[in-house]
């Protein structure tokens, strides 16, 4: 009896907490698309002028840090089980970095502009080498958890200092200007770049609705095989998944770091680690929070708009080394 009301008050918790994050979505959805240099009510436009900043800016800076941010939000919850790593996030492992380093090399090997489907597929690529190098050493070599994570910031840092070289001896200003970009940015995204969530929208449905095998995952291989789990095949899935929501975002919005770890790490603190309900909670609370760290990018300075990447590192640092501090790894 104390065990079903304890499962119940547990659920409740979990229906409360995805009613107010809803209901902050709402309003943070509302806030992004009115703020600004100018103010517009978005369901009534006054005006050409204020009907095409909706449309053609803020509407598609808003949907994409909606999207970056669940996407994140979800693969790092995702890899924490598959790592047995509760600090495991894409930009922290350098699953980024190396999205990042792949599409900047394809932007110096082709000689015209790629498709937003190619930038996506390249930035897969590379997100799908470095979570296969660190799944690898996880499971093969029996990396500790702190000596995988250095090992995950060591190879982000190679990557990125890797196109900072590109960069520098570039001579092409639009390739220059996509440092900025790199830095974090939805500023500027298209509707023909929102073409890659036809693909990546589904895929983070599919996976949020992934959270009972990943509760199962987590009892041990040993007991998820007696279970009737396809281990091998789940994990697999899961880090293809992972890569193509990683890549897509970066293709879109450059590498926006710690989303992903911090999260569903206080998530899992503060109301338990039932993934069938902490991955769906957490995609909308990565989005939730990336929409709200874009919109405090283009009003906290006056005359200029900050990288979103800087926003989210500002709040997401400080956080991940009382994390650090808190926890007992080895």
């Amino acid at each position: 009896m104390l065990l079903n009301d304890l499962i119940q008050r547990q659920q409740t918790r979990w229906k409360a907490s995805f009613l107010v994050v809803s209901i902050l979505m709402v309003a943070t959805c509302i806030l992004s698309l009115s703020i600004g240099e100018m103010w517009i009510l978005p369901w009534s436009p006054d005006g050409a002028l204020e009907q095409q900043l909706l449309t053609q800016l803020r509407m598609p800076r808003l949907i994409a840090a909606l999207a970056i941010g669940a996407s994140l939000a979800a693969s790092g919850a995702v890899l924490q089980v598959l790592l047995g790593n509760p600090l495991a996030e894409p930009g922290v492992l350098g699953i980024s970095g190396g999205a990042s380093l792949a599409l900047v090399i394809l932007l110096f090997a082709l000689p015209f502009v790629p498709t937003p489907l190619l930038t996506m597929l390249a930035a897969m690529l590379g997100a799908l080498i470095f979570t296969l190098i660190l799944v690898g050493l996880s499971r093969r070599r029996k990396v500790s958890t702190a000596r995988l994570l250095l090992i995950g910031v060591a190879l982000g840092i190679l990557s990125g200092s890797v196109v900072t070289w590109a960069f520098y001896f570039s001579d092409d200003l639009n390739l220059r200007q996509l440092m900025y970009w790199l830095m974090g940015s939805v500023g500027g995204v298209s509707w023909q770049q929102l073409s890659v969530l036809l693909f990546v929208v589904p895929v983070l449905v599919w996976l949020c609705l992934q959270g009972k095998k990943l509760d199962l995952l987590m009892l041990g291989e040993t007991q998820a095989k007696q279970l009737g789990l396809d281990v091998a095949a789940l994990r697999w899935r899961f880090i293809l998944i992972v890569s193509l929501l990683v890549g897509a975002s970066v293709a879109l919005g450059g590498v926006i770091g710690f989303v992903g770890l911090v999260i569903p790490h206080l998530l899992r603190m503060s109301l338990g680690a039932e993934n069938r309900y902490l991955l769906p909670l957490s995609a909308l609370c990565g989005g939730l929070l990336l929409a709200l760290a874009d919109t405090l990018s283009r009003v906290i300075l006056p005359s200029a708009e900050l990288p979103v990447g800087v926003v989210t590192t500002t709040i997401g640092a400080p956080i991940f080394v009382w994390m650090l501090l808190r926890s007992h790894i080895d």
